[in-house]
C-alpha cells in the first residue's frame, strides 16, 4: 500500500521514550540508546555534532528544536547567516604517538533540497561563514569536550576560502591563522560572526 511519501516531520524526544515488541513496551530506552552510541564525545562523528551544538549556543541559535541531518548547511543564525562548522582534534580516543595534525575539510558540496528530493547540478560552498571548532586541549587525563574552556574557534567568511589558490578541499591550522585574526574562545566567538557580518563578507547584516 502507498503512504505518504512527504518529508517526515521529526519531532524532539525527551530519551524516556520505550522500546516497544509486539505492542509491548521493554525495559529499554531511547536514553539508553543514547549513552550507548554517543558518549564517546571525542570520537570523530559525535565531536562533530557536539561542536555543531556548542557553536549554535555561542551564537544564541535555538537548540530546542531537533538537528537537521541533511541540511546544506549546519546553522542559521536569527539575522539568517548560514553557518557550516567543521570540527578537529589533537587527542583522539585511541592510542597515539603524536597529537593529530589539526586540518579541516572545507570542499564544496552539491547542495540537496529534503523538501524535493533534488540535488543542485553545480558544487559550492553553502554558507555564509564557516566555523572551525577545535578541541585543543592537549592532556588526555583531563580532557573533557563538555568544558568549553576546551575549544578555540576560527572564524572564515565563505568568500575567503572561495578565494584561495591552494587546496579547496581543506585548509589546515597554520592557512587558518593567517586567513583570520586568530582563534577566539567560547565567550568571543559571538562577536567574531557579528564582526564578519557586519563587514558584508559573511551573510546578511541584522
Amino acid at each position: 500500500m502507498t503512504t505518504n511519501l512527504n518529508r517526515l516531520q521529526v519531532h524532539r524526544k525527551s530519551g524516556a521514550e520505550l522500546f516497544e515488541l509486539a505492542g509491548a513496551q521493554q525495559a529499554l530506552s531511547l536514553l539508553d540508546f543514547w549513552q550507548w552510541s554517543a558518549s564517546d564525545l571525542v570520537s570523530n562523528a559525535t565531536r562533530g555534532r557536539l561542536a555543531e551544538f556548542i557553536v549554535a549556543t555561542a551564537l544564541g541559535i535555538d537548540v530546542r528544536g531537533v538537528r537537521d541531518e541533511w541540511a546544506a548547511y549546519d546553522l542559521v543564525t536569527k539575522a539568517g547567516t548560514k553557518i557550516e562548522v567543521k570540527s578537529a582534534a589533537y587527542l583522539q580516543t585511541w592510542h597515539q604517538k603524536r597529537p593529530s595534525p589539526i586540518t579541516f575539510e572545507v570542499r564544496k558540496t552539491l547542495g540537496w533540497d529534503p523538501e524535493t528530493n533534488e540535488m543542485e547540478k553545480t558544487p559550492r560552498r553553502q554558507a555564509d561563514i564557516y566555523v572551525c571548532a577545535l578541541l585543543a586541549h592537549m592532556d588526555k587525563a583531563t580532557l573533557d569536550p563538555l568544558k568549553l574552556d576546551q575549544w578555540r574557534f576560527f572564524v572564515v567568511p565563505t568568500p575567503v576560502l572561495d578565494e584561495r589558490t591552494r587546496s579547496q578541499h581543506s585548509i589546515t591550522l597554520r592557512s587558518l591563522e593567517k586567513l583570520t585574526r586568530g582563534a577566539v574562545d567560547y565567550t568571543a566567538l559571538r562577536a567574531a560572526v557579528e564582526e564578519v557580518v557586519a563587514q558584508g563578507v559573511g551573510g546578511p547584516a541584522d
